[in-house]
């Protein structure tokens, strides 16, 4: 029997893996003092394989922790030891674009491959790096897509809808959203200029009278998501609808995004928010049975 080990503020997502594995639940016991260092508490004696399901968003609040339960974990009797990290942080920096900066995607894969021997993610964040497993040396990397679930939500609520991908980053899983469901796509292109300063052209495709769905892996500040909106509204869109993989909405991003005309936000629970419509459970039992 394997275990999984979960913190509380992602215990619904836990609960739902737990039971869809047949495996049982444990919650870390979290103490914060108050200089801020943490205090954990694991099961006194644990399975030889065990799962620790730990997002990454707000990755440096987050990090310490994960490292201090894996090397705990270890001790307590864990000899195969997996990551889930529906959101894993610190995938965009897979390079050096200017010197001296740090590759910080290379420095925290080499972190997890360190503490984990296999590590499960949902539409990571890759740009130059084909696979998980080169961001993993040496450890077994799977990254899973949650494309088709949101694409099979969108059939459900808006029949017909046009897929269509912000910027070209996107553009993967708008296609395998829309292969999966039989929908029109189209991919619109993205001019950063700062983080919170973002152009976006709409692709040469007639939007007049269409339902638009605008299909990404993560919304963050939400400027990308409220350029397109915008531009699809201005050439004629009947209406526009955003579903997204990782619902990060830092600060007042959800709030401009709705401001923009958008009609529903819809998320996966990868990243507990009140947005979630779509459970990735079963993909991430499916690929525990895989692993095993």
């Amino acid at each position: 029997m394997s275990l999984l080990l979960a913190f509380a503020d992602e215990a619904e997502l836990a609960q739902g893996l737990a039971r869809a594995m047949g495996w049982t639940l444990s919650l870390v016991d979290v103490h914060t003092f108050p200089d801020g260092e943490t205090r954990l508490r694991l099961p006194p004696r644990l399975p030889t394989h065990t799962v620790l399901l730990r997002g990454l968003q707000r990755p440096n609040d987050k990090l310490a922790a994960l490292l201090l339960a894996a090397a705990g974990a270890r001790e307590l009797g864990a000899q195969r030891l997996s990551l889930i990290s529906p959101y894993l942080a610190y995938m965009r920096q897979d390079i050096e674009f200017t010197p001296g900066e740090v590759v910080s995607q290379r420095h925290l894969g080499r972190l997890l491959a360190g503490s984990f021997d296999a590590v499960i993610t949902v539409d990571p964040h890759l740009h130059r790096v084909a696979t998980m497993d080169e961001v993993v040396p040496g450890r077994r990397g799977l990254a899973l897509t949650a494309a088709p679930l949101l694409g099979g939500l969108v059939v459900q609520q808006v029949p017909g809808a046009l897929l269509m991908a912000p910027d070209e980053e996107a553009g993967q899983w708008v296609r395998a959203a829309a292969a999966a469901h039989g929908l029109d796509h189209a991919v619109c292109h993205k001019q950063r200029h700062g983080d919170h300063d973002v152009a976006v052209s709409l692709p040469d495709q007639d939007v007049r009278g269409r339902a638009v769905v605008l299909l990404d892996d993560v919304a963050s500040t939400g400027r990308t998501l409220v350029a397109a909106a915008r531009g699809a509204l201005a050439q004629g869109a009947a209406s526009v609808d955003v579903a997204v993989t990782h619902a990060l909405f830092v600060g007042d991003a959800l709030q401009q995004v709705r401001a923009s005309g958008v009609r529903h936000v819809w998320s996966t629970d990868c990243v507990p928010h009140a947005s979630n419509a779509v459970s990735v459970v079963p993909l991430l039992a499916a690929a525990l049975q895989a692993l095993d």
